[in-house]
């Protein structure tokens, strides 16, 4: 074969895999706005002011909101961030840091085994040592099921960034005569603080949709929700329980659900990217 033809073959080959390429990255995005515009036709019309003030009407009669589930969705992603986020954070500068080969191994192998344990096995552990315990279901226990999911994404992704501040940073301070505890605390910490907190954004935006643990859990509730120690409404668990039921009114308002939730996944993760671009242009 000429190399004539063999660069031939080679420009048609790398036209044909480019090709191919953008056609399946065109049909993965599609899939997207698929989704999202379903959910626009199925329950654009009942995203209104009543979604959002309003509480859900009695069996039966039409309108109504989910007020109750959104605060109660954002009640417990409050304790999952104060539960999972500072026990993710202090893995992670522990893995980044502080350990050893053995022992850092462990530890990953162990959070990437619980990230990837399936939500309802955690929404029964936590059932066993809160739920029966405390003989009700609560927000409480809710927000700990979350913040549980939370910890080896917040683990993983804290190394990550860690490990990304330079080397030459922590030298420096440390030839100044910085402590490596202060060394870490004014020096490496600051520099991936921007990382750190698009890891959170992420994780609060996975565990948004968790349906399994809460089931277990917080249960739900038709009403307000005081506190944190009774059953509490939640999206995930009012779409499940409105795309089950029998009434139209329902099926609306479970697909407006499902396209406010979406939509507020949507704009933590760009709202996380576009902040780890800032720090990466930094």
């Amino acid at each position: 074969m000429s190399l004539r033809s063999r660069n031939r073959r080679r420009r048609i080959v790398n036209v044909v895999m480019l090709g191919l390429t953008a056609v399946f990255t065109v049909l993965s995005v599609s899939v997207l706005f698929f989704v999202l515009g379903y959910l626009v036709v199925k329950g654009g019309s009942s995203v209104n002011l009543a979604f959002f003030t309003q509480l859900p009407k009695p069996t039966g009669e039409t309108g109504g909101g989910m007020a109750n589930a959104l605060a109660g969705s954002a009640k417990m992603l409050g304790l999952a961030a104060v539960t999972g986020l500072p026990l993710g954070l202090m893995a992670g500068l522990y893995l980044s840091e502080f350990s050893g080969r053995a022992a850092g191994h462990a530890v990953r192998y162990a959070a990437d085994l619980l990230n990837g344990m399936p939500s309802i096995v955690i929404g029964i552990f936590v059932y066993t040592l809160v739920v029966l315990p405390m003989k009700q279901f609560s927000t409480l226990a809710g927000g700990l099921a979350l913040g549980v999911i939370m910890i080896p994404i917040m683990t993983r992704a804290t190394e990550e960034f860690l490990r990304a501040v330079p080397r030459p940073l922590r030298d420096a301070s440390l030839a100044l005569g910085a402590s490596r505890t202060t060394t870490i605390a004014r020096v490496v910490l600051p520099a991936a603080s921007r990382g750190i907190v698009t890891a959170a954004m992420l994780g609060l935006a996975r565990v948004a949709g968790e349906t399994a643990p809460l089931l277990f859990t917080s249960l739900s509730n038709a009403f307000w929700s005081p506190g944190i120690l009774r059953p509490s409404a939640s999206l995930p668990v009012m779409i499940f329980n409105y795309a089950i039921s029998p009434y139209d009114d329902w099926h609306r308002q479970a697909w407006a659900a499902g396209l406010v939730l979406l939509t507020l996944v949507l704009a933590a993760n760009i709202g996380a990217r576009l902040l780890l671009g800032r720090r990466r242009r930094a």
